[in-house]
């Protein structure tokens, strides 16, 4: 996930403190889908459904035995006959997550545990897994890949040219940002070889950011990051057999460097790797069948798109291996297709004007997708299943009874799922169901139990929609005060967003909710507004999202401002206390919106912003803005920096000195433009801080006091 679109959602989850089950971690299934595997009371313990009766797989007493070094259970991989756990443990972060740690195999046979890698440093191995038959363990430790003997002890190096910049079997700081890519090797169907990627970032130049405060000496700190318009790391895949520790790069058309590989796995019960490839401007996305045997190659399907093409989330292979499930917009709409290996039958399943959000479970043996969707009403998602054969018309799974947004972590077997309910008027609710009849495993546990205890809230969200003067129609949410006199007129905070990497406008538990506020906003009498512009990552199909190609910064900041100024018609509106705020692109977004239209935005506080397009990496602004060789024009034109003399009103701007992914850079490029120009404003910089501005004792504290001192003596709240 890119990390620009989640500040906003984890703040909310965070703040509110949703129940920890309804946020639980990804269920993991056992294989005949009726057990999933729980960490409980430190033990790793099998659950059975639908009687919920517990069986330990990994016990205390050899979990923490006399020096065995596991501290918790962070993640586990289960060997695929049953009888070892692969266990991860004393985990740190590289960036933004924590993938590099300890890992341990618990032998259950022989009730032993067993350490990975032990001639490596604490805490160094990443993405370990078993081999298919359970008797090795492969890993990466600083960009090399190895391989641990179970039976003998040995350890086996793979690869031994990685280096800081040569790095083999994960990837460099933009592929894990952009394209959410972390695990970079593949074990082959029969546990001979091991698929992997290596990314040369020799060529990348460091971005120097600076500490001042750890030292009476300041020092910089690099990081590897390819801004828009400079070539991105090199890429190829290749093939090391296990025995030899010899490699054999894949011979996949194209320039290595002017080419990104987001995807790569091996065909099931194959010698073959299946691989997507997407060119440069990311508007063309091919899928390569490669042959590791005798390297032949075939590029079994094509997509093409005049804006961009998403990564997506890989395959899923079916019909014992000769077709996969495959996700493109190519009829204006997302959706799925099943596609033969060899790419010449290709059938659309999920048929209609209306987008799949998200695939929940292929169920073969019946004959059903799982998928979620909401035709009707963009701000929901609710469950949807249809004939996989394709040609049957969708069947709605969830009772019309709830709306809101639904989520089903559902069984392989298809029988059970575990659903979460909620919306912005209804916490998170979480119920065990027997997907076959709808019912719920036990009826204290129900939904329909827990809503029953549930008050109704006495000012709640309030969503509408809003036509603007170019005839768009855009959702939006609404926070009334307490005590709301429709006589009165009020002052408006609008939270945007507005770039294609999140929505804002969810009927989810959090919307209306200012997380950032110290305070109690309704209280304090302020109408609370978002409101979701074109471009956003809305289920409105492809037009709606891809009509911001080439245009951040433009087409999402007017869209962003008619609405605003239909809504300043609105009677209870006081239309000279209007206010703007937004984290990383939407920070930019309130910029534009201060600079580009000073005559409706009043008080804007803009955190993390992009100032200078021209200044983010290649994956990103490359993909929805083009390449600058060809658009640099429109880059200067979506830039806030471009229109900072329009400043009129009062602006806070926010920026963490640490900050790797929105660098501190755009604050100072942006601070240099108002003062050429005159333009008085505020400023608050957080030292070392990243991105998200939470690091150090008190720091989120002070972040929000800042926040709201700056809000309420500018856009003070009440009604008038």
């Amino acid at each position: 996930m890119n990390f620009r679109n989640i500040i906003f959602k984890l703040a909310l989850i965070l703040l509110i403190g949703f129940c920890q089950q309804s946020y639980a971690q990804e269920i993991r299934w056992t294989k005949d889908g009726n057990s999933y595997y729980q960490v409980m009371d430190g033990e790793l313990v099998t659950i059975s459904l639908p009687n919920n009766e517990r069986k330990v797989v990994v016990g205390r007493e050899l979990l923490y035995s006399s020096g065995s070094g596991i501290n918790a259970i962070k993640d586990f991989q289960i060997s695929e006959d049953g009888t070892k756990v692969l266990i991860y443990t004393n985990s740190k972060k590289v960036w933004r997550y924590e993938t590099r740690g300890d890992y341990y195999v618990a032998d259950l046979k022989a009730n032993q545990i067993t350490k990975i890698g032990k001639d490596k440093p604490a805490s160094s191995l990443m993405f370990a897994k078993f081999s298919p038959d359970g008797n090795k363990v492969a890993y990466v430790s600083k960009h090399n890949l190895y391989v641990d003997d179970l039976s003998n002890k040995a350890t086996k190096a793979l690869t031994t040219d990685g280096t800081d910049r040569l790095i083999n079997g994960t990837f460099d700081w933009v592929y894990e940002e952009e394209f959410d890519c972390r695990d970079g090797f593949r074990w082959s169907p029969d546990g001979k070889s091991i698929a992997y990627w290596q990314i040369n970032a020799t060529k990348i130049r460091n971005f120097l950011m600076i500490n001042n405060t750890d030292s009476i000496y300041s020092y910089t700190i690099p990081v590897e990051y390819p801004k828009v318009g400079q070539d991105p790391s090199s890429c190829k895949v290749g093939v090391v057999d296990i025995a030899t520790a010899k490699t054999e790069w894949l011979k996949v058309p194209g320039d290595q460097v002017q080419n990104y590989i987001p995807r790569m796995d091996w065909i099931p019960n194959t010698n073959e790797v299946i691989l997507q490839q997407l060119n440069r401007e990311q508007n063309v996305s091919k899928l390569f069948v490669i042959n590791a045997g005798s390297g032949t190659v075939n590029n079994m399907y094509t997509d093409t798109d005049k804006a961009w093409i998403d990564a997506g989330k890989g395959w899923e292979w079916i019909n014992e291996g000769k077709e996969f499930l495959w996700i493109s917009e190519k009829d204006g709409w997302r959706h799925a297709y099943r596609i033969s290996k060899d790419g010449k039958k290709q059938t659309l399943i999920t048929k209609g004007d209306y987008d799949m959000i998200e695939q929940s479970l292929v169920d073969e043996q019946n004959g059903w997708l799982y998928f979620i969707a909401s035709p009707t009403n963009a701000t929901q998602k609710y469950l949807y299943k249809t004939k996989l054969a394709g040609g049957g018309k969708p069947e709605m799974v969830t009772p019309s009874i709830l709306p809101g947004t639904h989520s089903y972590e559902i069984s392989p077997n298809g029988v059970f799922a575990r659903h979460t309910y909620q919306s912005a008027t209804i916490p998170p609710l979480t119920e065990w169901m027997k997907l076959t009849t709808l019912n719920p495993l036990t009826m204290n546990g129900s939904i329909t139990t827990q809503l029953s205890r549930i008050k109704p809230q006495r000012n709640p969200v309030e969503f509408f929609k809003v036509t603007t003067e170019d005839g768009i129609q855009l959702d939006g949410w609404m926070k009334k005060p307490d005590n709301f006199d429709p006589a009165k007129k009020y002052p408006v905070v609008f939270y945007v967003y507005g770039e294609p990497a999140s929505q804002t406008v969810t009927d989810t538990y959090g919307a209306g909710q200012n997380w950032l506020y110290a305070g109690d906003m309704p209280k304090d009498g302020y109408i609370y507004v978002s409101v979701e512009n074109r471009g956003a990552p809305a289920p409105k199909g492809r037009e709606w999202r891809k009509s911001i190609f080439q245009n951040i910064g433009t087409l999402n900041i007017r869209d962003q401002a008619q609405a605003a100024k239909k809504i300043m018609e609105w009677p209870f509106v006081d239309k000279n206390r209007i206010a703007v705020w937004g984290w990383s692109g939407g920070g930019s977004s309130t910029l534009n919106l201060m600079f580009q239209y000073p005559e409706i935005y009043k008080t804007g506080i803009a955190i993390a912003a992009v100032g200078n397009q021209l200044t983010y990496d290649n994956i990103y602004q490359e993909r929805y803005m083009g390449s600058p060789l060809k658009t640099k024009d429109a880059y200067i034109k979506g830039s806030p920096v471009t229109y900072a003399k329009n400043l009129q009103g009062n602006l806070l701007y926010i920026h963490g000195t640490g900050d790797d992914n929105v660098h501190y850079q755009n604050a100072e490029m942006l601070i240099n433009e108002l003062i050429k120009n005159g333009k008085v404003f505020q400023m608050m910089a957080y030292p070392n801080r990243t991105h998200s501005i939470n690091e150090g004792e008190g720091t989120s504290r002070h972040l929000a006091l800042t926040y709201t001192q700056f809000l309420q003596k500018n856009c003070p709240g009440g009604g008038k």
